[in-house]
Formats: structure tokens, C-alpha cells, sequence
């Protein structure tokens, strides 16, 4: 029987994965995690994501920076799955040692190690992200389909956050991105994740190893950490409405993200384990569809019956994007499957999801990471203040 690694598999979406293949019952599983507290919390034994995996795989506790941890996870493993990696699109901008050490320096002492030690891997998965592609692809109304530049600081200054035409300036509406879109990262998360890919690309065929490279959208759903403060605006806006906090939606609160459930995700990464034709493949793994940060904060808010305010500020954060929608024809082709769970359906899930957590757990609202992480952006002038407030009730 074959033996998978999942880097990262008590995580979000690697728990998800784990009890997929567990329920499949085609794979050993071998689990490497860190647990870190920005996930997991000071106690890692008492958080979802831990009891999620526990007892349904093999579990070490390691980094994935330490060449023997890496190494006792990895003897008898011949496929892997990676998904360690630090995920803050802001953080990593203020944060850059750490997101280099973590995401390129990780997967580089993963490759060391089989190297070194001639691991017989025969494919590894990467779980890499929409955000390489920047802003991806729009439509100009009068030059077509167009690949925009990072959105300028003077224009938003103003106001005008939308993507303008680099050739004539118009305001672009949005495109379905494909795989052959350029990439543009205009985070350093981005340019972390785009690293991971070339990395994978070069030394994957000269050491005879198969790969299939995940582009992830905005994934969500049950188990997204309510201790992280870096990312998931889901599990974010859901503490905030739990509190009848003010929930603070940057720009004009049509920024939209295109949002894939996360048992589409780990559906479709496993199905790579033995689909032949996703090997040597970069894959967007999304919906095809985009919803506005607007709309999920409202959507959530009904969802909960909260009383927050939801505070269109104006802000923006360096780094950020203002759409980016997945051309899913691709995913479809090769795995012959579309994401099932529709927004709403997941939304809702979520929302169930969280309640349990916060009767287990109320200590978990009490946890101020969110307010914290907005002051580490505005220290290191990530945020552009707004001049004006629209308050909806």
C-alpha cells in the first residue's frame, strides 16, 4: 500500500485530506506539523484541528526546516502532499525572514532530504495559490483580454480601487483566470508560493519525481483556525459578528475573491494521488465564481443574527488584490469534477461549525489576534487610512 506525507496535515485543509483518505482507506498516512499557536492555540491537544487527525494517521511532531525531522517523517513515504507553509498575504509583507524560511527554505530541506538520502518519492503535491497570478486576468473594453499590473497607490488614495488597462487605462471588468495566465505576485506570500512551484518544476523532472502543482482560491469551511488572525476573512468575520464587533471591510467592499469549499479541495488534491493525467499539471482549484467581500460579511451577519456594524472604510492594504476569479476548465477536464458545495451551502455549514466551537471553547471570542494583526499592518504602513465611513446597520 502506497504512503502518503501531508506536510501540514493537521491543518485546515490538510485534517480535511487526512479523513478523506482515511474514509478511502487506499493509503498509509504519515502526518509532519508543527502546531504552530497562530493555528492551533497555546494548547495544541485540545484544538479541533488536532483531535480532527488524531489516531487517523501516523503522526510526528517536526518542522519541516529541521532535516531530521524531515527525514523520519519521510523514510517509507513514497508520495507527498504539501501544505506547510505560512498563508498571510499582509503578514508575510512586514514579515519577510520568516515567510522565506518557512515556505521556500522548508520545501528546499524537504528536497535536501531525499536527495541526500535517495527517498524513492515517486510525486509530490503542491499546494500553491491563486495569489501568483497578482491580479490575474480582466477584459478592456476596447484591447480585450489583458493581464493588469499591481493597482496603483495614487488611484486608491483617491478612491478608485478598480484594475485599469495598462495599455489605455479604462476600467477593466473581471475575466475568468486560466493557468496560462503570467504570473504577477504582488505580495510576498505570492512570491514565496511562486518560488515553491519553480522549485518543484526544476528539480521534480531531473530526479525522475512526478508533481501536480495546486493553484488554491480562498478556501473555507469547517476547522478554519479561529486563532489565526492572518488569514481566512470567514473565520474572521465570524468571530467579529459572534461579539457584535464592527467588522471593518477594506476598500469599497466589492473587492470579491472566488471562494472553493474545503472538502472540494481536499476531494480534488486526492484524487491527484493516482489521476496520471494531472501529473507534471499547474491546476486552479476554485469555483469559477466570486462573491464580494461585501456580500460575505452581510450574508454571515444574517447567518448569525449578529448586530455589528459593518464599516465600508475606504482603506486598503499593500499587497491585496481587487478580483481574481478561477477559469476552473482545466480541473474539470482532468479530474471530471466541478466544486459542489455552493457558497450558501458552505456558509451555513461554517456557521454550524463555529457555534459548537465557541459553546466548547467561549475562551476562543476572548482572543484579541485580530485587533493585533491590524496594528502590526498600520506599524509597518500596510494600511492606507480611509477619510470617511459608510455605516450599514
Amino acid at each position: 500500500m502506497s504512503k502518503v506525507l501531508i506536510t501540514g496535515g493537521a491543518g485546515f485543509i490538510g485534517s480535511h485530506i487526512v479523513n478523506l483518505l482515511v474514509k478511502q482507506g487506499n493509503f498509509e498516512i504519515r502526518i509532519l506539523d508543527n502546531f504552530s499557536t497562530q493555528i492551533h492555540g497555546d494548547d495544541y491537544k485540545a484544538s479541533f484541528l488536532y483531535n480532527a487527525v488524531l489516531d487517523k494517521a501516523e503522526l510526528f511532531i517536526g518542522d519541516i526546516r529541521n532535516q531530521e525531522d524531515v527525514l523520519n517523517s519521510l523514510i517509507g513515504v513514497d508520495q507527498i502532499i504539501h501544505l506547510a507553509a505560512e498563508t498571510g498575504t499582509g503578514q508575510s509583507m512586514y514579515s519577510l525572514n520568516n515567510y522565506t524560511d518557512v515556505n521556500i527554505m522548508g520545501l528546499s530541506t524537504i528536497f535536501e532530504v531525499i536527495l541526500k538520502y535517495k527517498i524513492p518519492i515517486k510525486k509530490i503535491i503542491l499546494a500553491s495559490s491563486r495569489a501568483v497570478y497578482g491580479e490575474g486576468l480582466k477584459t478592456c473594453p476596447h484591447h480585450g483580454i489583458v493581464s493588469p499590473k499591481q493597482r496603483k497607490e495614487d488611484d486608491m488614495i483617491l478612491k478608485d480601487f478598480e484594475n485599469h488597462c495598462p495599455i489605455c487605462n479604462a476600467i477593466l471588468s473581471s475575466a475568468l483566470t486560466t493557468e496560462s495566465c503570467q504570473t504577477n505576485p504582488i505580495s510576498y506570500y505570492a512570491y514565496t508560493k511562486l518560488a515553491q512551484e519553480k522549485m518543484i518544476e526544476t528539480l521534480c523532472p531531473i530526479n525522475g519525481i512526478d508533481y501536480t502543482i495546486f493553484r488554491y482560491y480562498n478556501v473555507y469551511g469547517a476547522g478554519q483556525s479561529l486563532n489565526n488572525p492572518y488569514t481566512g476573512i470567514v473565520s474572521i468575520f465570524s468571530k467579529l459578528l459572534l461579539q457584535d464587533k464592527t467588522i471593518n471591510v477594506f476598500e469599497d467592499g466589492l473587492e470579491s475573491r472566488d471562494f472553493v469549499h474545503v472538502e472540494d479541495v481536499a476531494e480534488i488534491t486526492c484524487k491527484a494521488l493516482t489521476e496520471l493525467k494531472s501529473n507534471t499539471q499547474i491546476i486552479n482549484v476554485g469555483s469559477g465564481t466570486s462573491i464580494s467581500v461585501l456580500q460575505v460579511a452581510e450574508t454571515l451577519k444574517s447567518i448569525y443574527g449578529s448586530h455589528s456594524l459593518i464599516n465600508i472604510s475606504g482603506d486598503f492594504r499593500k499587497g491585496d488584490i481587487r478580483h481574481n476569479t478561477a477559469d476552473i476548465s482545466l480541473l474539470k477536464e482532468i479530474f471530471n469534477h466541478r466544486p459542489h458545495i455552493s457558497f450558501e451551502q458552505g456558509l451555513n455549514d461554517l456557521a454550524t461549525w463555529v457555534l459548537d466551537e465557541v459553546k466548547t471553547n467561549p475562551e476562543i471570542l476572548l482572543t484579541q489576534g485580530y485587533e493585533q494583526s491590524i496594528d502590526e499592518l498600520k506599524e509597518a504602513n500596510m494600511i492606507f487610512q480611509a477619510k470617511k465611513e459608510i455605516l450599514h446597520d
